[in-house]
């Protein structure tokens, strides 16, 4: 009897998918930063027209938003994604740009992705790994950041970024919020504008299990700080005068930290992370309290209770405000990576999502 071939034996032979001529194919490198996911496009995203990283968020807002919801939504991502394109730099003085996109759009500033983008460029070899620091300049829609790989005995061991000029812009004003009354929020600038909320005010505590009401709450209080007439403007550029997000601010949960943040973002988006952005943001609000001096480090805690530790380097003038340069410190790792398929007879190429 002759032997059969089973359709395991062929399975084992022919691991990969036949690529079809009309498919379009994205790959990318998946990582998280303390929680957050960041989904880094290393090839296959059309190439971007522009002479800045602000031009080519621009273009890619105009022309290929479609692909930012495709590789963003289900059913290749979901509500909570989060991902970044490479670019060239703005000048020789930087070694590449970066987008930042998730479920509305495209931010102008995210930490978590700096930590994340910097951990990758080393495991991939895009840049040398010198000990006991290897630095990368990198070029944000908000301007150059400088980031700092420690290395110990040949390995990373975790990631600091020194961000943008950080300012306040307004404290302790009130908006009324419907359904929550009057809410009282800082509002001040870490690559992207955040208000500031101490969740107790709405006897929120900052748990998984409270998700639902703060997303609800974040939304609220963000449309309603939008709508307030409250002044936000970037002394340079206008293309970074808007609201990102809300930052719930509650007492630590875990041992040895300070605070606890929780971010709501675009639209209605929850960091799982601190929010490097977010915390670069706070620091010159309790700089300016006088509760964080030059060089003192404080620890907060995500949702989920990962870490990033901030201090402040140095004061300096940016505009008309009274700016700190901030440091943020974490570490991420590489989940997996993936090779994206974009079929036209696809009813649902572009994504789709769900709460």
């Amino acid at each position: 009897m002759a032997n059969k071939t089973s359709v395991y034996d062929k399975i084992v032979r022919q691991t990969h998918l036949k690529n079809k001529s009309d498919w379009e194919m994205i790959r990318t490198v998946d990582l998280h930063t303390c929680g957050e996911p960041l989904r880094v496009v290393v090839d296959g995203f059309p190439q971007l027209e522009g002479d800045r990283v602000l031009d080519y968020r621009n273009d890619a807002r105009q022309r290929y938003d479609h692909l930012r919801r495709a590789l963003m939504y289900e059913p290749r991502g979901h509500a909570d994604m989060y991902g970044c394109i490479l670019t060239p730099p703005n000048d020789e003085g930087a070694d590449f740009g970066i987008l930042f996109m998730h479920n509305e759009g495209y931010s102008t500033m995210c930490g978590h992705a700096i930590i994340g983008i910097t951990t990758l460029a080393l495991q991939m070899g895009w840049i040398e790994q010198k000990a006991p620091t290897t630095t990368l300049h990198i070029d944000a829609p908000c301007g150059r950041i400088t980031s700092f790989a420690k290395i110990q005995d040949g390995e990373l061991k975790g990631v600091s970024f020194h961000c943008v000029p950080s300012f306040v812009v307004a404290m302790d004003q009130l908006v009324e919020v419907s359904g929550l009354g009057k809410i009282q929020y800082d509002l001040a600038y870490g690559g992207a504008f955040y208000a500031y909320v101490n969740a107790d005010q709405i006897d929120l505590d900052l748990t998984p299990d409270n998700y639902s009401r703060i997303i609800s709450a974040g939304k609220a209080i963000k449309q309603a700080v939008m709508n307030s007439g409250q002044s936000i403007k970037h002394p340079f550029e206008a293309d970074l005068s808007f609201l990102y997000g809300i930052i719930f601010i509650g007492g630590p949960v875990s041992t040895g930290v300070d605070s606890r943040n929780v971010c709501v973002f675009a639209d209605g988006e929850v960091d799982r992370c601190p929010t490097g952005s977010g915390v670069s943001g706070r620091l010159p609000i309790h700089y300016h309290r006088g509760e964080i001096g030059l060089g003192e480090e404080m620890t907060i805690e995500s949702i989920i209770g990962s870490k990033f530790r901030g201090s402040i380097v140095r004061e300096e003038k940016f505009g008309p405000f009274n700016a700190v340069i901030p440091e943020v410190q974490g570490t991420a790792h590489i989940t997996g990576t993936h090779e994206f398929i974009i079929d036209p007879k696809d009813d649902l190429k572009y994504g789709f999502l769900l709460r």
